[in-house]
């Protein structure tokens, strides 16, 4: 079967998954995705046994030691994939929800319903634990989902779906809820793309690199963030102890994430006394400064930063600082470098926190917290799929809700148009 009819048939399958899916229960979806987690821990032995398989080719073609490390299925991921569809099934159920009623002069109601979005594709990359977690909360909000991995963990992937269609296939819902492309050619990708009428939407989970292609090949609409150039900026109201935590916080609990400061913006006005505590702190942790010309004159171990380096999403230890003349200065920064991902402020000032609120156009915009609280679990959510820095739909961390959309309900008793 040539490759473009080979994807339109899972795309296919995925449809009238969705479609069955429709008539389901809160309860049916919940029995399912409780049976999705015990057949992962059922079948443990038998997915590590595939993911070795994919950890030889990875170790054969040369991947990194960090691409192996999120290709590895442990005992305690193949755990952590089995919880998270429990607590997905936990969660409320979003699909059916009237979001708002209101009653027009001729006596019709009219209101918004939650409903699925349809067949959610999913292009991701290394960490097969996203097949499950993709899933979980694509089903629980009442959408198919065909899934694309990576060929480097299509053995894994492959034998994580085969728990999860035959859940559904007990629970006598169709198989084709979960369906997969299973191939590593290329080429499917882009069929997958094209396919506009039959797949609703197209989540890519990868590096800029991934995010970038689907973008600018897909004809179906894409939810996405490229990158995440997030800031912390220090004002001079700050209170300098919870700014030196909040910063180092969000640079050094974990710097490989989109959600980790990359550029730490300070106030001229407490710049000598907050940068030479902080700097000695991460330069002791392993941190590489990257700073202004101001910044060097307080700490002279910084690196000269280049303008360059302000776009950068290093997800390392490496850390842009910059001395600012004052909030106006700060944001005059970000709107010019940021991703529009997290920033966050570190103020006692009521009024300036509220302006930075209202001007700071990102995704999430804190006031007094880390960046690395931007999370679908940190912010209540239960789980996320992603962080969408997109404007339409949905924006920041996406979680079952905004796996639905709304469509308008009327119920009258006889009413026509004059």
């Amino acid at each position: 079967m040539e490759i473009k009819d080979f994807v339109r048939d899972r795309a296919i399958e995925a449809r009238k998954g969705a479609r069955a899916l429709l008539r389901a229960t809160s309860e049916q979806k919940n029995r399912v995705l409780t049976s999705m987690a015990e057949g992962i821990l059922a079948m443990r032995e038998d997915l590590k046994a595939e993911n070795e398989k994919d950890i030889a080719y990875a170790r054969e073609k040369g991947l990194s030691s960090a691409m192996i490390d999120r290709l590895t299925l442990t005992d305690k991921r193949i755990d952590e994939m089995a919880v998270g569809l429990r607590e997905v099934a936990a969660l409320p159920d979003p699909v059916g929800e009237v979001v708002r009623m209101w009653q027009r002069p001729n006596g019709m109601t009219v209101g918004r319903m939650r409903v699925p979005i349809g067949v959610i594709g999913i292009i991701y990359e290394s960490r097969p634990n996203v097949t499950a977690e993709a899933t979980s909360l694509c089903l629980k909000a009442g959408n198919a989902v065909l899934l694309r991995g990576g060929s480097e963990a299509i053995n894994s992937n492959r034998a994580i779906v085969g728990v999860l269609r035959k859940a559904l296939a007990g629970a006598g819902l169709p198989e084709g809820v979960v369906s997969f492309i299973d191939t590593p050619d290329r080429q499917a990708v882009m069929e997958m793309l094209s396919l506009e009428g039959i797949v609703d939407l197209i989540i890519p989970r990868g590096g800029e690199g991934l995010i970038r292609t689907v973008t600018e090949n897909s004809r179906i609409p894409v939810l996405k963030h490229y990158k995440g150039v997030c800031h912390v900026f220090v004002d001079r109201d700050a209170d300098l102890p919870m700014a030196e935590e909040i910063c180092f916080n969000a640079k050094t609990q974990r710097p490989g994430t989109c959600n980790a400061m990359e550029t730490m913006l300070v106030d001229e006005k407490i710049a000598g006394e907050f940068l030479p505590l902080i700097l000695k702190r991460f330069s002791d942790a392993g941190v590489k400064i990257r700073g202004c010309e101001k910044t060097r004159e307080i700490f002279g171990e910084a690196e000269p930063a280049e303008e360059k380096d302000f776009y950068n999403e290093y997800l390392d230890l490496i850390l842009n600082v910059k001395v600012v003349r004052d909030m106006d200065d700060a944001m005059d920064h970000i709107a010019t470098y940021s991703s529009f991902h997290t920033e966050t402020i570190v103020t006692e000032n009521y009024h300036r926190a509220m302006r930075f609120l209202r001007e700071v156009d990102s995704a999430a915009v804190m006031v007094n917290a880390s960046t690395r609280l931007h999370d679908g679990g940190q912010f209540g959510l239960g789980a996320e799929i992603g962080i969408s820095t997109d404007k339409i739909h949905a924006r920041g961390s996406m979680g079952l809700e905004e796996l639905t959309c709304t469509k308008f309900i009327v119920l009258g008793t006889g009413q026509i148009r004059e």
